[in-house]
């Protein structure tokens, strides 16, 4: 859509008000800029201080001080003067930085100085045979459920392998409501191959000692612990029944109505590959991340990412970031941003170790032939590797042949792994293969809510 001249203006906006977002907002407000901030949420916090305002001490303490830090993160942002639009869906930005977004079933624009995106992560696709049927999840998404409304699974069996697995199984435990099981996929020798990158990580022990608390914890309740499983599998007709899988040298069968599987998390690249901005493959997070400066500017210039949508680092890591590129937006004190890159580098030093113990299972990336991959249109693994054998050479060409990444999700589950399906058939470099182009809207929106453009700004977008 074109701006019109009422189309209101801001110094900087900022999409997506997790950690990355509250602190760039705040940070850039408080240096003088005028900034809007665009939330698809109800509330600030993202999805890990999702809650964070409303969350009373038992759940507080059921989360812990981890998740409890993000109060003063929302304060702060809430005193900032920056204006802030929750429910606000962004789904076109424009090369000339013309931000179009729907609020309340009415669209509106804005135009910004800059942008910088903070939309965060997307868990890793896990596509096991069965991982489509009702009952089974996300991490993730259990974890929401308990982080925004108080609600634990009960009877859950959490599968798959990365911290938010037994941060998860922990937090569970706490609310009483322990898991059914943990199912760990992670490979033999993948203990081994990390701890060349253990002396390196000891700037951040703390991180690693919160880790072993967590496993102790689970184990301490009880929670049967699966290690090294391979063939994970759902059982079911209509729904999960049981997750099968061989682990101790034996074939292994939960029963159970409940299951969440987490891969990992990996950075949310829908905005970047919309705006056409150069992404690099990272082979040691096993993802695409965009490519970026010093201060946090893609090779589109005015749009910057900070958080975990410029590589995974975690909460912490995130609101570094996001402090970092508002202030080199808004030309900040050299000094206090010397101090912010040493910690973001202090923050950073247990990265090389967890992605090398935590990088996905091999049968995650080469799912079987009659798995589903792109759950929208139910499309196979091996109905790709066909299409790719008739000559598709990329995504973009499967996606057109077979509809996937079309659906609702936009390619948002799927991407990742058609992109690492096609690459190991042809034998080439992710890089190469590339990913998903992504076009407008982001996200589906009624027709109507394009009928309904109003310019001027939304109601409800005021200073916090």
């Amino acid at each position: 859509m074109t701006a019109t001249p009422s189309t209101p203006f801001a110094d900087l906006v900022v999409i997506g008000a997790g950690p990355a977002g509250m602190a760039a907002a705040t940070e850039a407000a408080k240096a003088g800029l005028s900034v809007i901030l665009l939330d698809e949420a109800p509330a600030p916090g993202g999805q890990i201080y999702r809650g964070i305002e409303t969350a009373g001490p038992r759940r507080l303490q059921i989360l812990g001080p981890d998740y409890a830090e993000g109060r003063s993160l929302a304060d702060s942002f809430r005193a900032s003067g920056a204006s802030y639009l929750p429910g606000a869906l962004v789904w076109n930005i424009g090369t000339d930085r013309v931000v179009d977004y729907s609020h309340r079933g009415v669209s509106h624009q804005l135009r910004a100085g800059a942008i910088i995106a903070a939309t965060g992560a997307l868990e890793r696709p896990m596509p096991i045979p069965g991982w489509t049927l009702p009952g089974v999840t996300t991490v993730g998404a259990l974890q929401i459920l308990l982080k925004g409304s108080g609600v634990v699974a009960e009877d859950a069996v959490l599968a798959g392998s990365g911290p938010l697995l037994w941060l998860l199984a922990a937090q569970m435990v706490d609310a009483g409501c322990p898991p059914r099981a943990v199912v760990e996929n992670l490979p033999r020798g993948r203990m081994r191959a990390a701890l060349p990158h253990l002396l390196r990580a000891l700037p951040a022990r703390s991180y690693l000692a919160k880790g072993l608390a967590l496993m102790r914890k689970v184990k301490a309740a009880g929670v049967p612990i699966h290690r090294h499983a391979t063939g994970l599998a759902v059982e079911g007709a209509d729904a999960a029944r049981a997750l099968v899988f061989a682990a101790g040298g034996r074939a292994q069968r939960i029963e159970t109505t409940s299951i969440a599987l987490h891969q990992g998390v990996v950075p949310n690249q829908q905005i970047t590959r919309l705006m056409r901005a150069d992404h690099r493959w990272d082979a040691s997070q096993h993802c695409f991340r965009p490519v970026l400066d010093a201060s946090g500017q893609t090779s589109v210039p005015g749009l910057y990412v900070a958080g975990d949508g410029a590589g995974i680092g975690g909460a912490k890591a995130a609101a570094l970031q996001g402090r970092l590129v508002a202030l080199s937006i808004a030309g900040g004190d050299p000094a206090r941003m010397a101090r912010l890159r040493a910690a973001l580098a202090r923050a950073a030093a247990v990265r090389p170790f967890l992605e090398t113990l935590y990088a996905p299972a091999p049968e995650v990336l080469a799912p079987a032939d009659d798995t589903v991959i792109c759950r929208c249109e139910e499309v196979t693994a091996g109905t790709i590797r066909a299409t790719v054998d008739l000559g598709a050479p990329g995504p973009n060409q499967v996606k057109s042949m077979l509809r996937a990444g079309m659906g609702p999700c936009q390619g948002r589950v799927c991407g990742l792994a058609v992109a690492g399906i096609i690459a190991a058939r042809k034998g080439e470099d992710p890089q190469v293969t590339d990913y998903y182009r992504i076009r407008p809207p982001l996200k589906p929106i009624p027709l109507a809510e394009l009928a309904r453009f109003e310019p001027g700004p939304a109601s409800g977008m005021a200073a916090e």
